[in-house]
């Protein structure tokens, strides 16, 4: 839910790769399957405690994850009317993205920032408790975003440049490399770290890939304390 990158592929496709810092009692322990009434078929990991999700893939080829917050930390005022875990999951009961963002009540969610992939586009949408921000990206290029609760922007930008060096230093990427990314990439402060520690009350707790080849999603799910 906290450190998410995308990266292209030459032959087509992505790699999506996600690190969820979370209390470790959210942890999940599995990726579940959901059918919705519209005959999508949903893959995603359970959050343990809300039932929802912060990452999700469907088998027609959409993809969502949500961070935490939207541009600047916000103060937490529950309570919500909704989680964001669980809208994450009803994104999947709208015919497209911008169906979703024309039509879904955002009012009394806690503000956050969405990454959409559908129909081949890749978006930015965010919500800061009043209003909408939605933006086309490049999908053509990598990108890597932090989550605003977690990291403030001075940060981001620390992150940002030195997921551009270690881009910099390779001809090209496969999911492994990434992975190696989102393991051990520094920022040289174990709370900033990509696997983050901040007294195990909120902590790197587990890393999803998602790879786009030849027109299929696939999802692997990593607990980071098992390695499995």
């Amino acid at each position: 839910m906290c450190t998410v990158t995308f990266v292209p592929q030459p032959e087509g496709g992505f790699l999506f790769t996600s690190n969820r810092d979370e209390a470790p009692s959210r942890s999940s322990k599995e990726i579940a399957t959901k059918k919705l009434d519209n005959e999508v078929e949903i893959h995603f990991p359970k959050d343990a405690k809300a039932g929802g999700t912060w990452i999700a893939i469907s088998n027609d080829n959409r993809l969502i994850c949500v961070l935490n917050g939207a541009f600047e930390k916000h103060e937490h005022q529950p309570p919500y009317r909704l989680s964001r875990g669980i809208m994450a999951l009803e994104f999947f009961e709208y015919e497209s993205a911008l169906d979703f963002f024309e039509e879904y009540e955002f009012e009394g969610i806690e503000p956050f920032t969405l990454v959409i992939v559908d129909d081949g586009n890749l978006f930015d949408f965010r919500w800061d408790g009043k209003e909408a921000y939605m933006s086309m990206l490049d999908e053509e290029s990598c990108h890597i975003w932090s989550s605003a609760m977690l990291y403030p922007s001075e940060i981001k930008k620390k992150r940002e440049a030195i997921f551009g060096k270690w881009l910099s230093t390779k001809k090209s990427i496969s999911k492994e490399d990434i992975l190696d990314f989102h393991h051990n990439g520094k920022v040289g402060d174990p709370k900033y770290d990509l696997i983050m520690n901040r007294g195990n009350l909120v902590r790197t707790v587990s890393i999803t890939s998602v790879v786009s080849k030849d027109d299929e999603f696939s999802m692997e799910y990593f607990s980071v304390d098992s390695q499995q």
